[in-house]
């Protein structure tokens, strides 16, 4: 993969990483795939923000890492999980930065999936 040059958030492009104070639960193939009271809500400029969930809070036993990567100037390389439940398999479902840049140092050990290949992310007023 091709080195791409690292940018720092700015006002021109703000990233925010925050605790989240709701329980966040992850459901895939009917099982819960994900449940914690420590997730962090990375919000980067105007896209919505994104429940980033530390590994203990995951099931991992149903993940398996993928050989997919991408690369995001200001987060870093991302590696990719799928999840396997049930005989249901989502593909590069979810996504880590194992070593993200310090702007975002906090995310590290943290994964977050995409809405669109789990059947729910939810989030319960703690």
């Amino acid at each position: 993969m091709s080195a791409q040059p690292m940018k720092i958030p700015g006002p021109d492009h703000p990233i925010t990483v925050r605790p989240n104070p709701a329980r966040v639960v992850v459901k895939f193939g009917g099982q819960v795939i994900a449940d914690s009271r420590n997730a962090l809500t990375l919000k980067e400029a105007s896209y919505p923000g994104v429940q980033y969930i530390p590994r203990a809070d995951v099931n991992m036993a149903l993940l398996t890492r993928s050989d997919h990567h991408t690369s995001c100037p200001y987060k870093g390389e991302a590696s990719y999980f799928n999840i396997v439940s049930g005989g249901d398999t989502a593909g590069n479902a979810i996504w880590t930065y194992e070593d993200p840049y310090a702007a975002v140092s906090e995310i590290k050990a943290h994964l977050a999936f995409y809405p669109d290949r789990v059947d729910s992310i939810e989030e319960f007023p703690g």
